[in-house]
């Protein structure tokens, strides 16, 4: 672990999220240094059950919730409630994504908060925001591609919308959210002030695709490539994606492919004769790229100065020679799944080996010892617990013991 001091040391985050949007931004914060109380009910996030499972944890839950503390607590309970507002007096940050009005039933909306630590920074993550008529719809990544317009941009090739097999809504959502809580910080360290934050995957989809939205209503729905060629090749043996950006790129691509011809012909001979016919120029390309293999044409288009890649699955790029020279991604031992990949987040230390960061906790690990530091002995505790308003360590956390 790094001795590098950390920007967000000594910050406090109580993060009541669950998914993926909103225990990215707090993953963030904790990679940062901040100290990050996650909260969760006592079965657990619903985002440790993405995909595979792997005791209390997933892909997902660990690539989200690493650097983290678990405190497993039922909020319905009055203790729990208490607990939670006794730790929200100390809180810099406070990160929530419950339905709008979920947080005033626990004691802990913004206004109820900030009445007792009114300089606290509140996030909610929803995913259409506080107000309006979407306001209470629940909703994926998935149904957020859709109502955004981002599945228009991504068609099969019988032009079906698709969404696109991962989620990256949610994450986008997440880096919005660490940004907004950054600055807020950066405020709040100038000039002492907190402030509210409406953070939602609508809004956050909306900005990710800014220029897409601005070229739709300038086109009047007409939404152009930014260039053409541009695109994925099938070869005789896999996929390979060229980008002809330039000038010189389309007139190398050309002398690659043997069809110096084209480089004049009066369809194709600029920018915009390429963008208008890009119909009829790109089946023609995809005819002469499927007569040879990937490795040919990646060798040929990177000796002409054209831009390309192999389409490589995660396997290959984890073990690409460029990946392993740049140590790019970090393996390290995790107590649910033995040895994973981690991949270096930019801007942070290097990964050196499994730590307090690299971990994800399991449900309810450190629900004892964070009660403990907020005061309450070991025969409240055991009472909580007997309630059922605390939950108690994971059966991952004590194996690991």
């Amino acid at each position: 672990m790094t001795t590098e001091p950390r920007a967000f040391e000594g910050v406090n985050v109580l993060d009541f999220t669950q998914g993926v949007a909103g225990p990215h931004s707090t993953m963030l914060l904790a990679q940062h240094g901040a100290n990050v109380l996650k909260i969760e009910p006592p079965e657990g996030d619903w985002g440790r059950t993405l995909g595979a499972v792997y005791g209390d944890q997933c892909a997902h839950s660990i690539a989200f919730n690493r650097g983290k503390r678990s405190l497993a607590m039922d909020m319905k309970q009055p203790d729990a409630q208490a607990a939670a507002r006794k730790i929200a007096e100390k809180a810099d940050v406070i990160v929530e994504a419950f339905r709008p009005g979920i947080m005033a039933k626990f004691g802990l909306s913004y206004d109820m908060v900030k009445a007792f630590n009114p300089n606290v920074i509140y996030l909610s993550v929803t995913g259409f925001g506080q107000s309006g008529p979407n306001s209470k719809l629940p909703v994926t990544d998935a149904v957020i591609q859709a109502f955004s317009g981002l599945m228009t941009v991504n068609r099969d090739k019988d032009g079906l919308p698709q969404r696109l097999n991962m989620i990256p809504v949610d994450v986008t959502t997440g880096l919005y959210a660490f940004q907004a809580i950054s600055t807020a910080l950066m405020r709040k360290f100038r000039y002492g002030v907190g402030t509210y934050i409406d953070s939602n995957l609508m809004q956050c989809a909306a900005a990710f695709q800014a220029a897409k939205i601005m070229e739709y209503y300038l086109e009047k729905g007409e939404s152009q490539p930014l260039y053409v060629p541009v695109g994925t090749m099938q070869t005789t043996d896999g996929f390979i994606n060229i980008t002809a950006m330039r000038e010189s790129h389309y007139v190398s691509l050309c002398e690659v492919m043997g069809k110096p011809e084209w480089i004049t012909d009066e369809r194709f001979s600029d920018r915009t004769k390429r963008l208008k016919n890009e119909q009829v120029l790109m089946p023609m390309i995809r005819e002469i790229f499927a007569q040879r293999s990937t490795k040919e044409w990646a060798d040929s288009l990177t000796a002409a100065g054209v831009m390309n890649a192999p389409v490589q699955n995660y396997g290959d790029l984890m073990n690409h020679e460029h990946t392993k020279a740049v140590d790019a991604i970090a393996y390290v031992g995790h107590e649910a799944t033995g040895t994973i990949p981690m991949p270096h987040i930019p801007g942070q230390p290097r990964i050196a080996g499994a730590d307090a960061l690299t971990h994800a906790p399991g449900i309810g690990e450190h629900s004892d010892d964070i009660l403990g530091e907020w005061g309450y002995s070991p025969a409240e505790i055991a009472d909580m617990k007997a309630k059922g308003a605390v939950k108690y360590p994971s059966l991952q956390a004590a194996a690991a013991e």
